[in-house]
């Protein structure tokens, strides 16, 4: 089988590798990562538990642009989910609250866009997938990212970008990420993959023997019952919410999750105090499959698959670009057959 290359940029523990090796395997190839980048060393660890072998940068910004074609492999595709913290509302509020720079003014992450650009326009791979927040596409009234466009088009084919939700992609979990493509060829218009609305219900992704250390205590239930009481004639919406097996989905399940839980607790039962998912079960929302391997504590893993992305989503968008290659470049993608 012909091997496609790729490398795995903000990686965090995988997710669109595993996305993009799930797309190429029914496509009749074999993904072949050279190197994948991230920062946070609870990711790494999670990631060489099930990717011993690849090579790791750590922080894609100790690449100099002048050292990017020596440290850099060659690759036809690129992956990177780069930090979303500074362009979502949460993150933005925080920051403001903090008094610190958010956005592409945010130096530590809101500017990783730039290393993303400086390897595309050096290593000019075929294709590339960058995903992040929803709130990419409105924040600063679109100029940030008419930006981002307006500078990976001046070497590539980039189409609009997409908002895709993982609920209608067969997770029972309502997430919405805008997706961004891009090829070094255009032979025609690219189209994102159509939403599959495989009908899920939350209680397809549940363990079914939960440990009761995810039941949250009389102290921590309470404490949620309150705090919404008071939010509520505050005239604020925050709050706990409470989730039933049966729902369709999910909210949008963040790395915070880890505190308290409060954005999706389990109903249990009348006069029972509901649970906290547990970290395989936030995994499994996001479309990882059994066989991934996490040794890390309960606040790291809920991170780690708060962060991540809907490998269903990733997995369609992925054929969808490996297709475009495919179709409308026949010497780019031939020969599958092993040698």
């Amino acid at each position: 089988m012909k091997k496609i290359s790729s490398i795995d940029l903000f990686a965090g523990v995988g997710g669109m590798r595993i996305a993009l090796a799930k797309a190429l395997k029914k496509m009749g190839y074999i993904d072949d990562c050279k190197l994948y980048s991230e920062i946070d060393c609870y990711s790494q660890q999670t990631y060489r538990e099930n990717f011993p072998m690849t090579k790791l940068i750590e922080d894609i910004k100790s690449v100099a642009k002048k050292d990017i074609d020596v440290m850099i492999p060659n690759h036809d595709i690129l992956l990177a989910g780069f930090p979303c913290q500074p362009f979502s509302k949460a993150g933005i509020s925080k920051r403001k609250n903090l008094k610190r720079a958010y956005g592409f003014e945010d130096k530590e992450q809101g500017d990783l866009f730039f290393n993303i650009l400086d390897i595309l326009n050096i290593k000019k791979p075929k294709a590339f997938l960058l995903e992040n927040v929803q709130n990419l596409k409105t924040y600063k009234n679109g100029e940030v990212l008419n930006e981002i466009l307006k500078r990976l088009r001046k070497n590539f084919y980039v189409p609009e970008p997409e908002i895709l939700d993982a609920q209608d992609f067969g997770l029972a979990q309502r997430r919405k990420r805008i997706f961004i493509v891009g090829f070094e060829t255009f032979n025609g218009q690219f189209n994102f993959p159509l939403p599959t609305y495989k009908k899920t219900t939350v209680k397809d992704f549940l363990d079914s023997y939960p440990q009761k250390k995810y039941t949250i205590s009389d102290l921590l239930w309470s404490s949620h019952q309150k705090r919404k009481i008071r939010n509520k004639k505050a005239g604020k919406g925050f709050g706990y919410k409470l989730t039933y097996p049966e729902d369709k989905a999910t909210i949008t399940i963040s790395a915070r999750y880890y505190k308290d839980g409060g954005e999706c607790l389990l109903y249990r039962g009348e006069n029972k105090n509901p649970r906290k998912l547990t970290p395989r079960e936030v995994f499994r929302l996001q479309g990882f499959p059994e066989s991934f391997k996490f040794s890390v504590s309960d606040l790291q893993a809920y991170k780690q698959a708060g962060n991540a992305v809907p490998i269903n989503v990733v997995e369609k968008v992925c054929s969808s670009v490996v297709n475009y290659l495919e179709n409308n470049d026949k010497n780019i993608l031939l020969n599958k057959k092993a040698s």
